[in-house]
């Protein structure tokens, strides 16, 4: 898909939002909803997409947004941070396909980093275990 579009309103994370999908919540505000990936491409990989939103990607997002959506992201970073102590993190965006989105909602990825554990394909196998999803979602929502 490229950079310019329509929005599809049947992408995963719309009907995440909807309530029409199932997501591991890790908190959820006026503007964004945190959940963890169920592909993770590291233990605790987690997503903040905005709410209210028809933006496929940043391109789209209305810039008077991009503070709220941002604080998401830093909020959870450092949740993250603090629960699952990874030596370092990994906050990404990716436009387009080329670039590496999968889903055509405006999403950043927080994909905490440990010291010698390789990256997993994102996409590439099959879920993570929903229950080991909540524990980490558990541990990250109480570092709020």
């Amino acid at each position: 898909m490229s950079l310019v579009g329509e929005y599809d309103g049947g992408n995963i994370f719309a009907k995440i939002l909807r309530g029409e999908a199932p997501c591991v919540k890790i908190f959820e505000d006026d503007g964004v909803l945190a959940f963890m990936d169920i592909f993770p491409q590291s233990q605790g990989h987690c997503l903040v997409i905005p709410k209210n939103t028809v933006a496929r990607n940043i391109t789209d997002f209305q810039p008077e947004r991009l503070g709220v959506l941002f604080a998401g992201v830093q909020k959870l970073t450092k949740a993250v941070i603090t629960a699952l102590t990874p030596d370092g993190v990994v906050v990404t965006q990716y436009n387009g396909a080329p670039a590496g989105q999968t889903i055509f909602h405006l999403h950043v990825h927080v994909i905490p980093r440990y010291a010698n554990l390789p990256l997993q394909p994102h996409h590439g196998g099959k879920p993570a275990d929903v229950d080991v999803l909540r524990e980490q979602a558990k541990r990250i929502a109480a570092a709020l």
